[in-house]
């Protein structure tokens, strides 16, 4: 009895021991990693203080290098999503997020470290003068963009109503850039436009999730089609860059009764979960437009509302774009957008690593006409009969409106 004690509390010792072991590794490492950055900081420190004593030019503004400093900063995380705004570019971002600014009308990203349009905003001068979704911009009134900050390149192109930029441009069926001469104008982006195109099938077409009134504008052209007596629901997410999380995770839960929206991934391995608040107001049979220019919030929607089974994805290949980020205001007015999570759907699809994949797959024939290319999509968008991946949308959803009025039939047959 005496040699059980003791060698439970022998194994009681060891236990304590190693876990001691493991705090102090944990916290002599953290004393390392933090020497470490001492010493890089005083690397740094040293390297401003001979820019300051000895550049040719004396008057070197401090908080262009300090300014500098942070983008090189965030510059070798080598993430384009990660990146310093000046205080007038993050000011610009906030006018944006209510729905309202002066510039061309195009939703920009990086693919591949190489700008690129994800989707010109119907309506606006981007649109008009023909840019495309996929479009490499190689130049901004002239200045290369490689390697280029996604802000910086933000900022060059918006600008006062009525003044000029230049985009140069390359597009993959092109062998060299060409230049567009686009005026900018006040953008004011419509969240929602919508229509009844039969019977049973009401459309609805989501632009952008960057204004704020987008969810609400959303839930009263559902309300049109219960209204109308639509039986079936598509919902056009093509072309459409994305915005805010909340306006995707708002739109979702009306479709959504309970279950996961979207979780997230941080850097730790911590899962946290968002899910539907359960204000569901359609709950008939729905399909889901998609295209390459479908990124981030886009992505997040139809990736839940397929993922919940209560919606058939048609189209083509997603952008591949959603991270979560942070922003922390610094107290000069600029700010930081930091990546801090990745975005999975409820199936657990990494969605920026392989974006969204359709159910149904329509790709569109391209037709060459003169020395420019485009699809039938782009080139009459406004007649529904051009629109292959519209029209089979609709065959879909009328199969699915068929076989939900059959499974009806069939629990409403007497006994």
């Amino acid at each position: 009895m005496i040699l059980k004690k003791r060698k439970v509390a022998g194994i009681a010792i060891l236990l304590v021991v190693a876990v001691l072991a493991l705090l102090f590794t944990a916290r002599f490492a953290k004393v390392v990693a933090f020497e470490d950055l001492e010493q890089k900081l005083e690397l740094y420190l040293r390297a401003l203080e001979i820019v300051k004593n000895e550049y040719i030019e004396k008057d070197v503004d401090n908080t262009d290098l300090v300014y500098g400093s942070i983008r090189g900063m965030l510059e070798a995380l080598d993430d384009p999503y990660t990146r310093f705004m000046e205080p007038k570019a993050f000011h610009e971002m906030n006018i944006r997020m209510s729905g309202s600014y002066s510039g061309v009308g195009i939703y920009i990203g990086i693919k591949e470290k190489q700008l690129v349009v994800i989707s010109p905003i119907e309506g606006t001068p981007a649109e008009q003068a023909g840019l495309k979704a996929k479009d490499k911009i190689v130049t901004i009134d002239g200045k290369n963009t490689k390697n280029m900050a996604l802000d910086e390149a933000v900022s060059m192109i918006r600008g006062q109503s009525g003044t000029e930029v230049i985009l140069g441009i390359l597009r993959e069926i092109w062998e060299e850039p060409r230049d567009f001469k686009i005026v900018r104008k006040q953008i004011t982006i419509k969240s929602v436009k919508s229509k009844s195109i039969s019977d049973d099938i009401y459309y609805i077409r989501l632009n952008t999730f960057e204004n704020q009134n987008a969810a609400i504008e959303f839930a009263k052209a559902v309300e049109k089609a219960k209204n109308g007596g639509a039986d079936g629901l598509i919902l056009d997410l093509r072309n459409n860059g994305g915005g805010l999380l909340r306006i995707a995770v708002d739109i979702a839960s009306m479709f959504i009764r309970e279950g996961v929206i979207v979780y997230t991934v941080d850097r730790e391995g911590r899962r946290e979960t968002i899910s539907s608040s359960g204000d569901v107001i359609w709950d008939k049979p729905t399909v889901i437009l998609i295209n390459e220019a479908s990124a981030s919030a886009s992505e997040i929607l139809a990736g839940a509302l397929r993922d919940n089974g209560v919606a058939t994805l048609v189209g083509t290949h997603t952008f591949g774009k959603a991270y979560v980020q942070n922003v922390r205001k610094l107290d000069d007015g600029s700010a930081i957008l930091l990546t801090v999570a990745k975005y999975y759907t409820p199936a657990g699809h990494d969605i920026t690593e392989k974006g969204i994949i359709p159910d149904v797959l329509v790709e569109l024939p391209e037709v060459t006409t003169g020395e420019a290319e485009e699809s039938v999509f782009d080139k009459e968008e406004n007649e529904d009969k051009d629109d292959l991946q519209l029209n089979r949308a609709k065959e879909v959803l009328e199969k699915k409106i068929l076989d939900k009025f059959k499974l009806k039939a069939i629990f409403e047959r007497p006994f």
